[in-house]
């Protein structure tokens, strides 16, 4: 048989669905353990690996040279491949970080020493009592590896309840914003929305959007934090930005749609974690906007023209 049949022989011993028994399910398995077509099964390694740099590149150089996977494959390789390897606990992700944010650059996957084991035993005597023990371990594995991540979740208090944030540099930002901005420039104001990098509508105060006019349809151009202010009529739109989105002209216009039957004024805010990130996007950031960075929590950067021009007194 071929690598590649094995390697099928293999994810189905391992309990994958008949989705993720395919050719390139297959293929994934052979890269993560780094095994070509003359490596023996008991040679297989665990290594951390990107989808493209590493996985897709192996599997294209030593399997698919004549026909490789496009680069645009990435996500079917992701979606429909690694985050089901991940949930049958044949893969770990983000082993050597488990507190990178969902969508870091920096993410990478590795075959877990579980699932190790059983590959490296196919072929021989003990191959099916490595799969037994697998098999019987791997709801404890689920657990253990879920625990590791959640280790790592941003609690955040909202109304007395505690939700929380997955990891990464965007959401820390994003619960400073809460707990720090809110109080210092939006005192008695009130949450209305805060999404998160794995849950889009984390927390949503629907009574409280539509009361002000706000849609808040699956179509919405939601900004990562909506915050109103009752007594001054005011509404904080609050962008997140670790790597990317200021609040730019372009968004303006956009929020300016989401916001266009709101009787509040609109306080347009792009929220950094510190001056060197900000840096980097200030050529973006519109006028008429503010601008708040975390780690120095009581300024605020005003790009609002003569507004507030004057002697300090």
């Amino acid at each position: 048989m071929s690598k590649i049949t094995e390697a099928q022989e293999i994810l189905k011993a391992l309990g994958l669905p008949a989705a993720q028994q395919n050719e390139m399910s297959a293929l994934t398995l052979l890269a993560l353990c780094s095994i070509k077509e003359e490596t023996p099964w008991a040679k297989a390694s665990r290594t951390s690996q990107g989808v493209t740099k590493d996985i897709m590149a192996f599997v294209n150089e030593n399997y698919k040279p004549d026909a490789p996977y496009a680069p645009n494959t990435r996500e079917t390789f992701r979606r429909h491949v690694l985050h089901q390897f991940v949930q049958a606990s044949v893969a770990n992700y983000n082993p050597d970080d488990p507190g990178l944010p969902v969508n870091s650059p920096k993410a990478h996957y590795a075959i877990t020493e579980e699932a190790l084991a059983v590959v490296k035993a196919y072929g021989k005597r003990g191959w099916k009592k490595k799969v037994d023990v697998f098999t019987q371990e791997t709801v404890l594995l689920r657990e253990k590896y879920a625990a590791e991540r959640d280790m790592h979740r941003i609690p955040l208090v909202i109304e007395g309840n505690e939700y929380y944030l997955s990891p990464g540099a965007h959401n820390e930002v994003q619960a400073a914003v809460v707990e720090e901005f809110a109080p210092r420039f939006a005192p008695g104001g009130k949450l209305l929305y805060i999404g998160d990098t794995e849950d889009k509508d984390l927390y949503v105060n629907a009574a409280g959007l539509e009361a002000l006019n706000l849609p808040i349809t699956e179509h919405s151009k939601l900004p990562d934090i909506v915050i109103s202010d009752e007594k001054r009529g005011w509404l904080f739109l609050v962008e997140v930005v670790t790597s990317h989105g200021p609040v730019s002209a372009k968004r303006v216009v956009e929020l300016e749609e989401f916001t266009k039957d709101c009787p509040f004024g609109i306080v347009y805010v792009t929220a950094f974690p510190n001056a060197k990130e900000f840096k980097k996007h200030v050529d973006d950031i519109a006028w008429e906007t503010e601008v708040w960075l975390s780690d120095t929590p009581d300024h605020m950067i005003h790009f609002n023209g003569d507004r507030f021009i004057g002697p300090r007194n």
